[in-house]
């Protein structure tokens, strides 16, 4: 299985939309492993506007777990049949191998002050 999670400086970053680069790690859902690595240059703009919902889904992406993000973003991500954790902080590794283990759950909050429109 492969997840996303927009980072900056090998951790989560506060907004998706801002992020430097995409960690893509697949995942051992049965060993509960990190299996490999890559990054995804991060598109210019606001993330609900830029391609990368669809870069990610090609990549087969299924998870993205973020920091903060706006309520349009989430909406684009799950339209390309990605599910999105909110909430999420600290070094992308520690992160996954947290959801791996089912210790994470979606904070709910959208980031308003930066929310992208249709």
């Amino acid at each position: 299985m492969k997840i996303a999670l927009p980072t900056r400086n090998n951790n989560i970053d506060d907004h998706f939309g801002h992020c430097e680069y995409f960690t893509v790690l697949t995942l051992d859902t049965e060993t509960k492993k990190i299996i490999n690595s890559e990054t995804v240059q991060s598109p210019e703009g606001c993330g609900c506007k830029s391609n990368i919902a669809t870069t990610l889904a090609d990549m087969d992406v299924k998870v993205l777990l973020a920091g903060n993000m706006g309520q349009g973003a989430v909406r684009v991500l799950n339209n390309a049949g990605i599910d999105v954790l909110r909430g999420c902080s600290g070094n992308v590794e520690a992160v996954a191998l947290k959801w791996l283990e089912g210790s994470l759950v979606d904070c709910g909050d959208s980031c308003h002050s930066h929310e992208c429109h249709d």
